[in-house]
């Protein structure tokens, strides 16, 4: 499986069947997760078989069970683009996940932090987590009407973008992509702009609590999803940041 085909085949799984994941998929995930690293402005650590954190956990009203293996992605606070950076190289460890035959899902409050095995100096903070395993083809009851409850309508294209010329089918490509792409309480804040045939994509200024702190995570999900749409690019780190074609 093929990133791309991922972005199709990914949905958020809250099941997970508990059983070990197979020693290939952890040495793959732990090989990608080292070459993204970014040291001085983030990192992933995976945690395997290790799911006391979230299991038991009572805020998240039985959303998620069964959870032995996550990634941690921890930002240091004095990167302001960190937390944007974990949204665009977590959602493509995320993909990755997928494309091995994993369930996944992003986890921005439901675990319990003390419990969680990171040792964080004073300059890092637990940005949220991804959980992954092994899951049953078919979702759950449970996982059907969390899905119902958790998910709002997917926004019109015409409503996440602006332009002030035709625009080009690789633009379109990665605006399809976009629009499958997670973000938090399925708000899909990202707007983006193709104006004088420069690519931008944007955010309102974040806001306090938790959905104001995932804001920035939802920003570089979208990112990257553009990116894998497009059929490659860079992007700019930051908010209304600019995407250069390769």
């Amino acid at each position: 499986m093929t990133l791309e085909q991922a972005i199709d085949a990914r949905r958020s799984r809250r099941k997970y069947l508990g059983t070990p994941l197979d020693q290939t998929v952890v040495s793959k995930l732990q090989e990608l997760i080292e070459t993204y690293n970014k040291p001085g402005s983030f990192r992933m650590v995976l945690v395997t078989g290790d799911g006391k954190g979230f299991n038991g956990f009572t805020k998240s009203y039985g959303m998620l069970s069964g959870v032995n293996d996550y990634i941690g992605l921890v930002a240091d606070k004095r990167d302001e683009t960190a937390v944007e950076q974990l949204g665009y190289y977590g959602e493509l460890i995320m993909l990755h996940a997928v494309a091995l035959g994993l369930g996944t899902c992003w986890v921005g409050g439901s675990f319990r932090r003390s419990d969680m095995p990171f040792v964080l100096t004073e300059t890092e903070q637990l940005a949220c987590t991804i959980t992954i395993g092994n899951v049953d083809e078919a979702d759950s009851a449970r996982e059907r009407l969390i899905q119902k409850i958790t998910h709002r309508k997917t926004k019109q294209l015409a409503d996440m973008y602006t332009t002030d010329v035709p625009i080009p089918d690789w633009f379109l490509r990665g605006m399809q992509a976009v629009q499958k792409a997670p973000s938090a309480m399925h708000k899909q804040p990202v707007l983006f702009t193709y104006q004088d045939n420069v690519v931008r994509a944007s955010i309102e200024k974040p806001r306090d609590g938790l959905y104001g702190a995932m804001i920035p995570l939802d920003l570089g999900i979208a990112k990257l999803h553009f990116e894998l749409g497009a059929g490659g690019g860079i992007w700019a780190w930051g908010n209304d940041g600019v995407f250069g074609l390769e």
